[in-house]
């Protein structure tokens, strides 16, 4: 772009690209729909989501017909987003809306729903704090009757409000412990804490958390952590391996990974100024991170 002034100078200053291109991994699900009930379609999606501010970019895969838009909507409702289809019965409503469509793949990749393991301890919470309730409660040698039960009361209040507090936090943050091996073809994805895999994740698998992920087998296939976009989410390995790890959409690919870690204990987290950084975590004196 060129500038001049009243007295002719001309000043040239360095054009700006408007737009610029660069490889991101953007993780989403694929949600498969075997009915056009929108009301069977709600209740499912209630059992199945923790709440509704999960966010995961989603593919729309329909066996039958939709009203898409109000499918659209409807996903949406419950913290979705739907980015697009996949292609067939849909194609024509999504060009229509503007969505975007995917091909069909070959394999289809086994969604793992395992029963989940609350880390957070919810029954000794109460125990404890009927125990400490318990403790709490104030001799009645040296006082009276009314002066004893006011006090217990107060006490118990307390920790009562105290409880109400700590089992509001634990209902956001649920960790998943999972104890089998993940196999080829297999996908584990949970939203709203730490996934914990006590076993192995072979190659061709995935294990996807908007946490943290720990990893405490041979960790191989693709890991990915703060799914949704926390770049402060971690993946912790005691064998790391991976065909692709990946913390807030950014990866890193098996052959650019640093050959010093593999087959290592590594912690791997995202530094804004640095990309993915790999910290063996098992060499005490290793204290700096090596950057993808």
């Amino acid at each position: 772009m060129t500038i001049a002034d009243n007295n002719n100078h001309i000043d040239t200053a360095s054009a700006t690209p408007a737009l610029a291109f660069y490889g991101k991994m953007l993780t989403f699900s694929r949600v498969q729909f075997n009915t056009d009930d929108f009301v069977a379609i709600a209740a499912q999606l209630q059992s199945t989501l923790s709440n509704k501010s999960s966010h995961i970019p989603v593919l729309i895969d329909s066996e039958v017909e939709q009203d898409l838009s109000k499918l659209v909507e409807l996903l949406w409702s419950w913290g979705l987003q739907p980015i697009g289809v996949v292609t067939g019965l849909l194609d024509a409503q999504a060009r229509d809306l503007r969505l975007a469509i995917f091909p069909a793949d070959g394999k289809r990749i086994e969604r793992i729903l395992p029963s989940k393991k609350v880390v957070t301890q919810l029954s000794q919470v109460a125990t404890s704090t009927t125990a400490a309730t318990d403790n709490c409660k104030p001799k009645t040698d040296n006082m009276d009757a009314h002066q004893a039960l006011q006090t217990s009361a107060d006490t118990e209040a307390d920790l009562s409000v105290e409880t109400a507090e700590t089992l509001i936090s634990a209902e956001h943050i649920t960790s998943l412990i999972y104890d089998q091996m993940l196999r080829s073809g297999q996908s584990l994805n949970h939203v709203g804490g730490d996934l914990i895999l006590t076993n192995s994740v072979n190659s061709g698998a995935e294990a996807i958390t908007d946490n943290n992920l720990h990893v405490y087998g041979r960790a191989q296939g693709r890991l990915v952590a703060g799914a949704t976009g926390d770049k402060d989410a971690r993946i912790f390995c005691q064998i790391f391996n991976p065909s692709l790890v990946s913390v807030a959409g950014t990866y890193c690919l098996r052959d650019n990974l640093p050959e010093h870690v593999i087959d290592k204990s590594v912690e791997v987290r995202f530094l804004e100024s640095q990309g993915l950084v790999f910290t063996l975590m098992d060499e005490s004196q290793i204290n700096k991170g090596v950057k993808a």
